[in-house]
Order: C-alpha cells, then sequence, then structure tokens
C-alpha cells in the first residue's frame, strides 16, 4: 500500500515536520479534505509521545490502505501506553487522546516488544 514515514528525534519541533509529512502525502493522493483533522491527530500523538515517551526518536508514518481511508501510526520505544483521560475543566493538558477519539473514525494502541505504536484511521467523505 501506498505510504510515507519518517524518523525524527523526540523534541517539539517534531510535531511541525508530521504535520507537513501528513499534509504532504493527503495532497499526492487527493484528499486535501482530510488534512485539518489529520494534521490535529498526527500533532495530538506526536506531542504525546515528545511529551511523555521519554526515548530519544519517533517514528511517524502514513498510509492508503483504500482509496477514501488513511491510517496515520506514531511509534516510539516506550512501554508506556495512552489512556483517555477527562480532565478537570481548569487543566491546561490532557485533552490530546479526547481530540484523536472525536476526530478519527477508529484509533488503536498495539504493544510491541520493543515500544508500542499508535494508529489512527480516517476516511475521507464522499466528495472528497
Amino acid at each position: 500500500m501506498p505510504g510515507y514515514s519518517a524518523t525524527w528525534r523526540c523534541e517539539p519541533r517534531t510535531v511541525g515536520r508530521a504535520r507537513d509529512l501528513v499534509r504532504a502525502a493527503l495532497h499526492t493522493w487527493g484528499l486535501d479534505g482530510l488534512t485539518d483533522r489529520a494534521a490535529l491527530v498526527v500533532s495530538e500523538l506526536v506531542t504525546n509521545s515528545v511529551q511523555h515517551s521519554g526515548r530519544r526518536m519517533v517514528r511517524v508514518s502514513i498510509t492508503l490502505p483504500e482509496r477514501d481511508q488513511v491510517r496515520i501510526s506514531v511509534s516510539d520505544k516506550s512501554s508506556g501506553l495512552p489512556a483517555l483521560q477527562a480532565p478537570d475543566g481548569q487543566a491546561e493538558s490532557g485533552r490530546g487522546l479526547l481530540l484523536v477519539d472525536a476526530l478519527a473514525d477508529r484509533w488503536e494502541t498495539e504493544e510491541r516488544n520493543w515500544g508500542k505504536v499508535i494508529r489512527a484511521e480516517l476516511h475521507a467523505a464522499p466528495d472528497s
């Protein structure tokens, strides 16, 4: 299946690089209608890895399993698994996975012997 991927240092500027990768892939595939949702999803997933994994590197990939479906994957070598939280109204963080859950058609975490992969799937609207 078609796809793009990159591995970067686990640092804040990687979030922007991940958004650029996703935007470029979606444009190439003619799925510009998914750009805003996909950019926000990858931003949240990479931000979680940068802030919580404690690892040096993060890998981002985007694939096209079907003509109207993309899969964004973020992997790192941390065994710490993400969990949906219900932050209090005053919290300044802790809403990333809530956004992913609201924007993605499906998402999951897969544990690996070396760490984890978090995948989010987005489907294009019929007119995209």
